[in-house]
């Protein structure tokens, strides 16, 4: 399974389908994005992650900047539409996952 590619202008047009919801910024030459996205599509194919949709972080300058996104890979995990959280260290797809999990906090 691979991650759905999304534009910037797509993203900030859509209304939000999901609560909560990540997007992974990358660039298609840098090679950590691609072994970072290898074990981002392992976690988000698990029972009980969150969607995640893919953006090139050269064509998101707003979003890049407005959410100060300092270097890829970073997975941004989206609560209503907005950040709560910037995962740059791809450690295991477990790590990932536990990004990932939906979970009601309360």
């Amino acid at each position: 399974m691979s991650l759905t590619e999304i534009s910037e202008k797509s993203f900030l047009s859509l209304g939000r389908l999901h609560r909560k919801e990540a997007l992974f910024f990358s660039t298609p030459l840098c090679g950590t994005c691609k072994v970072g996205e290898r074990m981002l599509e392992i976690a988000a194919a698990a029972p009980g992650a969150m969607p995640v949709a893919k953006l090139n972080v050269n064509f998101a300058p707003q979003l890049r900047e407005r959410w100060r996104v300092a270097s890829v890979p970073a997975l941004v995990v989206l609560e209503d539409g907005k950040p709560v959280r910037i995962v740059y260290a791809m450690r295991s797809a477990g790590d990932l996952y536990e990004a990932l999990r939906l979970q009601e906090q309360d």
